[in-house]
């Protein structure tokens, strides 16, 4: 008897979180898809199936819902309820079992932009297992439970105290979150009294005892729920030694007082001391989103600091480098303003890449050789289209946020779009490519601008 063991490495690791990663962003926009949605009538579903249910169940349950449907008086509003019905029966008889993290399917008639009906069908295994049993037809797709799914597992617990007041805050993800906060005045040391100094000592003390008190209540208040804590773990921080004071008095909860990770000092308070926290206790949050992400963005901007030459911003040099094979990491900003379109010119199919804005400027499809408006083939958002094909420049795709400070930097200042390079590239062919294409449409009159 052979036995095999298999083990992953910390490539294959990195590799399944970066798609797990992915999956989520498609999941996060799908989201913003269907909540923007609305129908006309109640004629949008809904359904959503738990793992190890029966799908059979679920037929009968739509048989049943459309024997009730043909009863709707409003003729319009019956047949698209009917027809949507049909369309989530249908989707259904292409699963014979439930898959192992459940099924989601979302179905019906919806009304586009310029108010014309349009049909809706989506059904998928979402990243993780879904333990919601759903089905609703409304005016709108429910997707609360999908929200839900897409928070982090791990959630952190921040208390941020010093003498002027004090901060509750979470972070789970990328996403850092202020709960509370207070402020305080505090009485401080002096001299001054005479043989009444030893009472303003005393009432000095109790009133930082009453403060770490209030903080103490607070913690309970917003760290237990059920009478268990509601985070991973907690890190106090802060000046001074009031941090120290309040993991080392009674007063505070031995339930929480259990998670404790870490105590960090921190230069500030409240909103920035938060923020010094978080890169303080980085090497505790490891598997944190947000840390990650301050983490990628920072080897980024270093490569710049020390001008290695592997690295390069913006749509045009990304994707060069991308098709070049020389790209490491394609780091992408999620809700990136660029199109990928597809125009047909007299030569052939031609790429270009847009903002809305750019897009919307007279001329923009006009052939530079030709002058004529050229046909768009196809359009689509270009996140979209990297998390579909990146996999084919051989690169890893990481979205960041611009919810850090240095995310925000790296959106608008960056553009939004980098790589970390493999090696070297020289961008000096496509500068003198685009001064020739600048310099054409300049003799030519035309006013547009595509990057590719």
């Amino acid at each position: 008897l052979n036995i095999y063991t298999s083990t992953m490495s910390s490539d294959d690791i990195d590799r399944t979180e970066e798609e797990n990663n992915i999956q989520v962003w498609k999941i996060k926009k799908l989201i913003q898809k269907l909540e923007a949605a609305r129908g006309a009538g109640t004629s949008m579903i809904s359904l959503i199936i738990p793992p190890k249910d029966q799908v059979a169940r679920y037929n009968k349950m739509l048989a049943d819902e459309y024997g009730t449907a043909s009863n709707i008086k409003n003729r319009v509003n019956r047949l698209s309820v009917l027809a949507a019905i049909t369309s989530t029966k249908e989707k259904l008889k292409l699963y014979t079992r439930v898959p192992n993290n459940g099924l989601v399917v979302y179905c019906g008639t919806i009304l586009t932009e310029d108010n014309k009906e349009k049909k809706v069908n989506i059904a998928f295994e979402p990243h993780k297992p879904i333990n919601t049993s759903l089905y609703l037809c409304d005016n709108k797709f429910h997707t609360e439970a999908l929200s839900e799914l897409l928070e982090s597992d791990l959630k952190y617990g921040f208390v941020i105290v010093d003498g002027s007041g004090t901060l509750y805050g979470t972070l789970s993800g990328n996403t850092r979150t202020v709960l509370h906060k207070f402020t305080v005045e505090l009485p401080k040391k002096h001299g001054r009294g005479g043989q009444s100094s030893v009472r303003f000592a005393r009432l000095r003390l109790e009133k930082r005892h009453n403060y770490l008190r209030k903080v103490a209540e607070g913690c309970v208040q917003h760290f237990i729920t059920n009478d268990q804590p509601n985070v991973s773990g907690i890190i106090l921080a802060g000046l001074a030694d009031f941090k120290n004071d309040l993991y080392g008095t009674d007063m505070f909860d031995p339930r929480l007082k259990r998670v404790v990770i870490d105590i960090v000092d921190t230069s500030y308070g409240f909103e920035n001391g938060f923020s010094q926290a978080i890169e303080l206790s980085a090497e505790r949050l490891k598997d944190v989103k947000f840390v990650k992400e301050k983490r990628l963005i920072s080897s980024f901007f270093d490569e710049i600091a020390q001008d290695t030459g592997k690295y390069c911003f913006g749509i045009r040099d990304a994707l060069y480098s991308a098709e070049a094979g020389a790209v490491h990491t394609l780091i992408v900003y999620e809700n990136l303003d660029y199109d990928r379109y597809v125009v047909i010119t007299p030569e052939g199919d031609k790429v270009l890449y847009y903002t809305t804005e750019q897009a919307d400027k007279p001329g923009a499809f006009k052939d530079s050789k030709s002058g004529l408006e050229c046909e768009v083939k196809d359009k689509m958002p270009l996140v979209e289209w990297l998390a579909e094909n990146y996999k084919k420049f051989g690169c890893s795709l990481q979205f960041v946020t611009d919810r850090s400070q240095e995310g925000m930097q790296f959106v608008k200042g960056f553009g939004g779009i980098g790589a970390l390079l493999r090696y070297k590239l020289e961008f000096d062919v496509l500068d003198q490519e685009e001064e020739d294409a600048a310099a054409v449409a300049k003799n030519d009159d035309d006013d547009y601008d595509f990057f590719y």
